[in-house]
């Protein structure tokens, strides 16, 4: 493993990177602006699912800030594998990096059951709840807090 992590950090990207007094924050930068489009669009949807709102129908919700997320979650990755590359080494050996991948791994699960429950509900239906919607909207909240926490505190210790 340690050759990998290594061979990684040796490839041209991750050694300009490093090398460049700029290219590493503007990729930090990037990265940032990602997790901003993510949580900035999980919050309302969470936040529906928990209860406020209801006057509101959560597929429309669902219809504008699910793209947005999406969008903000391939953002947050492609920059963080940048980030990731130019200082494998030391990201690998971090137990803040790897609770945050664990945390985001349980985030991705928790977006995927939420949605394979409402693709279960017939077309007619799509106004109700979902049942468990209000831990499924809960859990989010904590879980993708976590990851952007852990997130920070990387880069300090």
């Amino acid at each position: 493993m340690a050759d990998l992590l290594g061979a990684i950090e040796a490839t041209a990207l991750a050694t300009a990177l490093r090398g460049s007094t700029w290219a590493y924050p503007l990729v930090n930068a990037g990265h940032v602006v990602g997790l901003a489009l993510l949580f900035g669009a999980i919050v309302p949807v969470d936040l529906r699912l928990i209860g406020l709102w209801r006057d509101l129908p959560l597929i429309h919700f669902l219809r504008v800030l699910v793209p947005v997320a999406a969008a903000g979650l391939a953002v947050a990755a492609l920059f963080g594998l940048l980030l990731f590359a130019a200082n494998a080494r030391d990201y690998a050996a971090s137990g803040f990096f790897l609770a945050k991948m664990g945390m985001l791994a349980l985030g991705i699960a928790n977006a995927a059951a939420f949605h394979a429950l409402r693709r279960r509900q017939a077309a007619g239906d799509a106004g109700r709840a979902v049942p468990g919607q209000r831990v499924i909207g809960a859990a989010s909240l904590a879980v993708w807090l976590a990851v952007i926490v852990l997130g920070r505190l990387i880069g300090y210790f």
